[in-house]
């Protein structure tokens, strides 16, 4: 109840955000749930990058979605890891004409078994994914360019 009234005490502008984070985290659970080879060409060119350069008028937009995507993750009823918030946050950059880069790495785990890891990156910014992203070796990128 105390939470409920937090996100009701929010602007506007905040609350929508948040909505829209619970949204498309939702949405990209769903793309996880079928055959990757089905999701892959909507996630953008495959095994290219968008520039390390952005307009510096979307730097707030960034910390913004980076923030509410962080947030609403902790609160959804299903699972909503690393691959989960990369494609949502990347959807929302693209409503919003900015372009990303979804990464996908493998890395072996402490008992040696194989982990993976995704991240999402618009120009010099890692929007999600990016604590522990340098122990992965990147083996598959796509580029969502506008």
């Amino acid at each position: 109840m105390r939470k409920l009234k937090i996100y009701l005490s929010l602007i506007n502008q905040t609350r929508s955000l948040l909505l829209e984070s619970y949204y498309h985290l939702g949405k990209a659970r769903l793309d996880k749930s079928v055959s990757f080879s089905k999701v892959a060409p909507t996630l953008g060119l495959q095994m290219d990058e968008t520039d390390y350069e952005i307009n510096g008028l979307h730097q707030q937009t960034l910390r913004k979605i980076s923030q509410s995507i962080h947030i609403m993750s902790k609160y959804t009823l299903w699972e909503s890891q690393c691959l989960v918030k990369a494609i949502a946050a990347m959807r929302m950059l693209e409503r919003r004409g900015i372009e990303s880069t979804l990464y996908l790495g493998t890395a072996k785990g402490e008992s040696g078994e194989l982990i993976a890891h995704a991240w999402l990156r618009s120009g010099p910014y890692y929007i999600t994914g990016a604590e522990g992203m340098e122990r992965f070796t990147v083996v598959g990128k796509f580029a969502k360019k506008l």
